[in-house]
């Protein structure tokens, strides 16, 4: 079960229009300043997610539910059980790529709040000490996606397109697979933007920015991009999976895991960002 206050908070939001969420997460600790306003109302985009099985925690993975902590089992590794490939939803078919950015917007949202973590499925909740990681390393005890995972599930659950969830090959990704089907469809690249302003003028709501750290020449995150649907206006925001060290607008620590965050001209995010792909449309 999703964290309660998230929970009651994402079923009040239901019947606005346009839809409006406000970020405050399963946690009653931070109240996020950020939101989301999709020009589409909740039901309308995501009903088979808020009443159907295909938005069920016991469907994300491809073995049962009951088999999820079986260290035995041979697709049960120290980042859990792997995704469920789901198959293209009908209520998608014959819409607008706006309509899919918006669904893929509110599909990520009804993960924020839960922490980073390197699990392939934001459910999976093992025990503490199921893994022992390196010292400093990510714990694997409680719910949570990191970076790659959460973009990777997010498309998958929301539109069935899969492509790897692991950042680097992400990142280098030139084709997805529409889940049930042999069909492969080319996604755009996007590359690297002078500033932050030329990344909000190119950049569409869905779209994933992967980042390079200045210790490494290699991508080590991604985030999906928000831009002009978020709220309150006037800063572009992203929705990521990150540890907690990035504040908000009012000076708060954002804490780790899925949230939404700023885009701002000084950021990491958008002074080590390296190039975007658009999965939907052009």
């Amino acid at each position: 079960m999703r964290g309660f206050v998230f929970s009651l908070l994402f079923v009040l939001l239901l019947a606005t229009a346009p839809a409006l969420f406000a970020a405050d997460g399963v946690s009653t600790e931070y109240q996020s300043p950020y939101g989301v306003k999709l020009p589409w109302p909740i039901p309308e985009l995501i009903p088979d997610l808020l009443e159907g099985k295909r938005g069920e925690a016991a469907g994300e993975a491809k073995i049962p539910e009951s088999d999820w902590y079986g260290h035995s089992h041979p697709w049960v590794g120290p980042w859990g059980p792997l995704p469920h490939r789901f198959k293209p939803p009908r209520i998608a078919e014959g819409k607008s790529d706006d309509w899919k950015r918006a669904r893929i917007i509110a599909t990520a949202f009804r993960f924020i709040g839960y922490h980073y973590r390197h699990h392939y499925i934001p459910d999976w909740d093992p025990p503490p000490g199921w893994y022992t990681p390196k010292p400093g390393g990510t714990r694997h005890d409680g719910k949570g996606l990191d970076c790659s995972n959460f973009t990777s599930f997010v498309y998958n659950q929301g539109l069935g397109i899969h492509f790897s969830s692991d950042v680097r090959k992400q990142a280098a990704t030139e084709t997805v697979t529409i889940n049930g089907t042999e069909q492969t469809v080319a996604i755009k690249q996007i590359p690297r933007q002078d500033s932050a302003e030329a990344w909000a003028k190119v950049l569409k709501p869905g779209d994933l920015l992967f980042i390079r750290p200045r210790s490494s020449e290699t991508i080590s995150h991604v985030v999906i991009w928000i831009g002009p649907w978020g709220v309150p206006g006037g800063q572009p925001l992203v929705m990521d999976s990150h540890g907690a060290d990035v504040r908000d607008e009012d000076g708060k620590l954002i804490p780790d895991g899925i949230h939404l965050r700023p885009f701002r001209p000084d950021s990491w995010y958008a002074t080590r960002a390296d190039h975007a792909l658009r999965i939907i449309g052009n």
